[in-house]
């Protein structure tokens, strides 16, 4: 049967409408013109608010949008008090911290990145020496390293004194196993008992002291072994001209099996930009974002129309459908977006919506720097992955 040229793209539209419906079985509407926002601007993870205005300085004075982004990302990597990046990271489960970055430059159409890094601190500027000085994108492990001190950088250890202390905390109550499977959604998956969690958080507090972890800390101690962080940092510029780059920089996922590598340095999840159209980034579960290549579906919806808010929900939604809506899995994954259209119009998207008044937020300089409140997909809050063992009396 001979199909017509209208009854053909008629047929396609339809299935398009089917392929979009939301998780409630409802088609979503065509997106409507989105209003430009404000150039220049400068979008990122929380952790980045107290770099924004030297970012912003060297964009005003005419730096490139990746030398700018790269601005705000080496803050908190030359921090030794964030243990979320670079020196002071959070290390793997031997007490080794590995760091990932990945960059991708608009103007240039270029993109480096690196994983499982040691001894190096400032693995995004090695990202961007990748994407500068060599013919590949990425490079892994020690191979990674030595480029970084052939190209200067030197070799440090990133371990610091409360981060071993953080360290030896979880190594009281955890053995080697704990991220050996199975992922969450597994056919052999259960969800977690939670517990006698305010005794256990009790007997963690006392092993804090006397570990010698100051009393201020102990408690941010204590959260960090019952819920492992992923201690990340992703950054979006575009210049006055509209130009774009994204980077994402991190310590990667506390007490992790040593050379797991997450979504920070992977081209199209952890850190996307597309000259065209826009720039994306994450943090947050990175196993679950590999999944959906979170950065790229962004971009790519932006592409087709979507505006920057609901093109992040469409990369959350995804997630949700991966694990079919099941709010039982759901709750052990957290996942934060950053969104960048060239023009300037921006969001920051959540999975959840956190504790009351907690709402995840990012930050953001157009000339005014300010905190801004992320839109959420699911009420309520994450819980820690893996749960944490009988603590031993």
């Amino acid at each position: 049967m001979e199909i017509s040229r209208r009854k053909f793209f008629a047929t396609s539209a339809a299935a398009a409408a089917i392929a979009e419906q939301d998780l409630a079985g409802q088609t979503t509407p065509p997106p409507a013109a989105a209003k430009p926002g404000k150039l220049p601007v400068i979008i990122c993870a929380a952790n980045g608010y107290k770099y924004l205005d030297r970012a912003w300085a060297a964009l005003q004075g005419g730096a490139d949008t990746l030398d700018a982004a790269i601005e705000v990302v080496t803050g908190p990597e030359d921090d030794p008090k964030d243990d979320s990046v670079g020196l002071g990271g959070l290390p793997n489960e031997e007490g080794v911290v590995e760091l990932d970055s990945c960059c991708m430059h608009g103007p240039t159409r270029r993109a480096g990145s690196v994983g499982g890094v040691r001894n190096i601190k400032n693995v995004s500027r090695v990202a961007k020496a990748v994407m500068e000085h060599t013919g590949h994108v990425m490079l892994v492990g020690d191979g990674a390293e030595r480029f970084a001190v052939s190209m200067g950088f030197p070799r440090e250890n990133l371990l610091t004194e409360h981060s071993r202390k953080v360290w030896t905390l979880w190594r009281e109550v955890h053995s080697n196993q704990d991220w050996w499977g199975p992922q969450i959604g597994a056919p052999n998956w259960t969800a977690p008992d939670g517990g006698t969690a305010g005794k256990r958080m009790n007997r963690l507090v006392e092993m804090a002291a006397s570990l010698g972890i100051p009393e201020e800390e102990r408690m941010d101690a204590v959260r960090k072994v019952l819920h492992p962080p992923t201690g990340t940092i992703h950054c979006s510029v575009a210049n006055a001209m509209g130009e774009v780059s994204g980077i994402t920089t991190t310590s990667g996922l506390a007490w992790k099996i040593p050379g797991r590598v997450g979504d920070s340095p992977i081209i199209g999840a952890g850190c996307y930009t597309d000259p065209d159209v826009g720039s994306a980034g994450a943090t947050g579960s990175g196993e679950e974002n590999i999944k959906v290549a979170g950065a790229h579906t962004i971009v790519e919806a932006m592409r087709r129309g979507l505006e920057p808010r609901e093109a992040g929900m469409e990369a959350l939604k995804r997630i949700v459908r991966f694990h079919q809506d099941d709010k039982n899995q759901l709750r052990f994954i957290g996942m934060t977006y950053y969104v960048l259209r060239k023009d300037g119009a921006y969001a920051g998207v959540a999975l959840w919506s956190g504790k009351p008044g907690q709402t995840p937020r990012y930050v953001v300089h157009d000339g005014e720097k300010r905190t801004e409140t992320c839109t959420y997909l699911l009420e309520g809050e994450t819980r820690g992955w893996p749960p944490i063992p009988s603590v031993p009396w």
